[in-house]
């Protein structure tokens, strides 16, 4: 009886850390997000570089897009494009995402942390 009540207590544990494993994955500290809703700029919030955000409209507007940019800072900064809109638009978008900007305002302050 107690060894069954104590298997039963390990699966649980194992499942609970599996679980915690799969579905907590961190997410980083959110830096802006664009909100496009048929090619026009519908809700954003963060600070947004504006030549970053003139890009995006362009983009946007002629494409007729309707998705979601967000950008993330977990140790480095990560881009995330909607998954609805195709790669070779995605690529368009990371391409004119300042990302040395980031890299830049991250080595100086880990130079100042130092």
């Amino acid at each position: 009886m107690n060894s069954d009540v104590l298997k039963v207590i390990f699966v649980l544990i194992g499942l609970f850390l599996v679980y915690k494993l799969i579905f907590s994955g961190k997410k980083g500290l959110t830096i802006f997000e664009m909100h496009f809703k048929n090619g026009r700029l519908d809700s954003h919030k963060g600070k947004i570089p504006e030549k970053f955000q003139k890009e995006c409209r362009t983009i946007a507007k002629a494409e007729k897009l309707t998705c979601s940019v967000k950008c993330e800072k977990s140790g480095s900064v990560r881009l995330h494009v909607s998954a609805n809109v195709s790669d070779d638009i995605t690529q368009r978008i990371r391409n004119v995402f300042p990302f040395e900007y980031y890299d830049k305002k991250l080595v100086d302050n880990s130079r100042q942390a130092g």
